[in-house]
């Protein structure tokens, strides 16, 4: 695709999978269904601990919020807009260490692991990997 910056869409392809995964953990959290988790035990303890909700928000629905925001600026940085690009940066800086801190909340002060929430996790850590390698690539100096 012509004109088109592939770090950008594919930090957009990677920002959709983070979205289906906190719209599923939030309908499951509003319709009170348990988690399958398959994978690793502990979902259950986890989304039900008081970590799980800020004021009454599951972190599940601001995460869907926050991995729409990232898919909207990297799709808009992807057809050359750099400030979107800059959002993009900032936003996924602050969910990749919003994430670290909830994989520490899981390991040493709930105890136990959600397999969604890990795949959430891992998907933060990549929307900030590829604007770093951005960064360290040529793509930076394609916004010019």
């Amino acid at each position: 695709m012509p004109g088109l910056r592939k770090l950008p869409l594919a930090a957009g392809i990677v920002a959709l999978v983070g979205l289906a995964d906190s719209v599923y953990l939030s309908v499951k959290h509003f319709t009170a269904e348990p988690v399958p988790c398959s994978l690793v035990e502990g979902c259950e303890k986890v989304l039900t601990s008081p970590y799980a909700e800020v004021a009454g928000v599951p972190i599940a629905a601001a995460g869907a919020l926050a991995y729409f925001a990232a898919f909207a600026f990297a799709v808009l940085a992807a057809y050359g807009d750099e400030r979107m690009w800059k959002l993009f940066g900032g936003l996924a800086t602050l969910m990749a260490g919003f994430s670290l801190w909830l994989i520490y909340l899981q390991a040493f002060v709930i105890g136990a692991f959600c397999q969604f929430c890990l795949i959430s996790a891992g998907t933060s850590l990549t929307l900030f990997g590829i604007f770093i390698a951005a960064a360290l690539t040529r793509e930076k100096t394609s916004f010019e």
